[in-house]
């Protein structure tokens, strides 16, 4: 199994995705399309494509001139039938790439957050098997409306639209379920200034949001990330 892994800004972590792809003894090759290294131009060579967040917003092209051909590579995955996983930025995206509307600024969301499945995604392989609610740790001021054909799958007071699949398996996740409490901490470490503008107070209290949901959200978290994997 060869996955490649998008990383769009220094310091990404791969967190419980990286666990459940080394369970499987998955040959993983990371692309820093943000230092300007090539993205795949053939589906043919990775079995599955991994797209992670990013401080830009999804139609940052003049900044960011890659987004468009990344866009692109994975509505060539998705439409090959091939496992595809857009994490937050990567889920706006996925978004892009099959019709969906990019809202910049629409709905900031910050923390350790509930989340509820849809009826839609009561069969779905990935998230079906999650119950009727969950909790992930959330970061990010953007949304997008739900493309064309594509499954609503997950949603929340702040975002409709927090998780969706189109096809086989390309799935949309704007929730970050990959952070763990370690990747959190590392976050927080790298950009405390810009936690304190998200939520002035909340660097106090990080170690007892981390206490109260850290465990949960983790075990949320592998079950998607090993479900996901499955999908490969």
């Amino acid at each position: 199994m060869r996955v490649a892994i998008i990383e769009n800004m220094p310091f990404t972590q791969h967190g419980l995705v990286g666990v459940a792809l080394r369970e499987t003894g998955a040959e993983i090759d990371v692309i820093r399309a943000f230092a300007g290294e090539p993205l795949p131009t053939d589906i043919h060579d990775h079995d599955a494509l991994v797209v992670f967040g990013g401080e830009q917003n999804a139609r940052d092209d003049h900044t960011h001139r890659y987004l468009p051909a990344l866009a692109g590579a994975m509505k060539g995955f998705g439409d090959a039938g091939k496992a595809v996983l857009g994490i937050c930025l990567g889920s706006q995206l996925l978004a892009r790439a099959y019709g969906g509307e990019n809202l910049i600024g629409a709905a900031p969301e910050f923390g350790w957050r509930d989340i509820a499945l849809t009826d839609g995604a009561k069969s779905d392989p990935v998230l079906g098997h999650l119950g009727r609610q969950f909790i992930s740790f959330q970061w990010h001021d953007d949304t997008f409306t739900l493309p064309p054909d594509a499954i609503r799958l997950a949603e929340n007071d702040i975002a409709s639209n927090q998780g969706f699949r189109v096809g086989r398996a390309a799935y949309g996740m704007q929730f970050h379920f990959e952070a763990d409490r370690p990747v959190v901490e590392e976050w927080i470490r790298l950009f405390p200034a810009h936690v304190e503008r998200k939520e002035p107070g909340w660097l106090a209290r990080h170690p007892e949001h981390a206490a109260r949901h850290g465990p949960e959200a983790e075990a949320f978290g592998l079950e998607i990330a090993r479900a996901w994997v499955r999908q490969i």
